[in-house]
């Protein structure tokens, strides 16, 4: 539903990727029964976002629509029937798109107290850390000890990796493109760096796990990486597949599943919280109170304007984003 009243948000026009968007008035939604309505002070840019401008993700809006995967704000209504929230909180929420909006009205059961928390800090964490919460602990069920390899560690949901790896308390291998980006895996935690494109990557593995391979892999990445990777893996360890950042979808000999008796996970975390919201209710009060005591720290490379929007999804095309950028109306 919407009001009479309007608000700006960043709309794709076009599916031309960052230069598809502009920034437009558009009626404000309302909040209905089992809705909250928040006034957003900052949005989490993601990947998706990319893809979604580039009418190239699984969901597929028709222009205009409003892309944004996550938000922060404060609560300014709720819905009927909502009863554990109430104006004034301060909140973060997740959707499939709208976020790059003033305000949003999103269900209930999306929205996540963030207590003192910086919106500009929550906006950069639900997406990406709640994947990731929702990849380690549920679907590979990584233990204290365990070796773990993250591709695209300097990414979003790659830091998210390295960060929530190390709090599980796993040896984590961070992999990346450049020396800048390795640096800034270690500054995040990581025991031990991979730059993949001077360095064999299946051989840089056995190297750093004296040839017993990786417990879990976490890749985002896709592409070229995901066999080598994947001939890097443990005895009967699991291969996170997350997403696919580097475009191509790779095609696996399903030989190396055998002969190194893994498993291949699918990581679906949007399709996760429709079918288990509050299991992921529980990982996101649990990722704000570990960033209250300190334990985990989401790092925000820039924060832009709405205005600039297409730059935001420029950097993100060109793979120039440490941690995640985020978007202020």
């Amino acid at each position: 539903m919407t009001s009479e009243k309007t608000m700006r948000a960043v709309r794709v026009h076009t599916l031309t990727g960052p230069a598809g968007l502009r920034v437009d008035a558009i009626p404000e939604p309302v909040a209905g029964a089992g809705e909250v309505l928040i006034d957003v002070r900052a949005a989490g840019v993601n990947f998706p976002d990319l893809l979604l401008a580039n009418g190239k993700y699984q969901f597929k809006p028709d222009p205009p629509f409003v892309p944004g995967g996550e938000a922060a704000g404060v609560v300014r209504a709720v819905g009927a029937g909502v009863t554990h929230l109430a104006p004034g909180d301060r909140v973060a929420t997740t959707m499939i798109h709208g976020g790059f909006a003033e305000t949003v009205a999103v269900p209930a059961q999306t929205v996540v107290d963030i207590g003192e928390t910086p919106f500009e800090v929550a906006a950069a964490t639900l997406l990406t850390y709640a994947t990731t919460m929702h990849a380690l602990v549920d679907r590979a069920a990584l233990k204290a000890g365990e070796t773990l390899l993250v591709l695209g560690a300097a990414g979003g949901v790659g830091t998210a990796a390295v960060e929530i790896g190390k709090l599980l308390g796993a040896r984590v291998i961070a992999a990346a493109s450049t020396d800048e980006k390795v640096a800034f895996c270690r500054e995040r935690g990581a025991d031990a760096v991979i730059n993949y494109t001077r360095e064999d990557l299946k051989e840089r593995i056995k190297a750093l796990t004296e040839g017993n391979g990786a417990d879990v892999i976490y890749d985002p990445v896709g592409g070229a990486l995901a066999e080598p990777a994947l001939r890097g893996i443990a005895w009967q360890g699991r291969y996170l597949v997350i997403g696919f950042a580097a475009g191509d979808i790779p095609k696996i000999p399903l030989n190396l599943v055998l002969l190194k008796g893994c498993q291949i996970v699918g990581v679906f975390w949007g399709s996760f919280v429709m079918r288990d919201p509050q299991r992921n209710h529980e990982h996101g009060r649990q990722l704000f109170a570990w960033i209250a005591d300190g334990k985990l720290r989401p790092h925000v490379d820039g924060v832009i304007p709405f205005d600039r929007a297409p730059e935001a999804l420029e950097r993100l095309a060109r793979r120039d984003v440490k941690g995640k950028i985020v978007l202020v109306p």
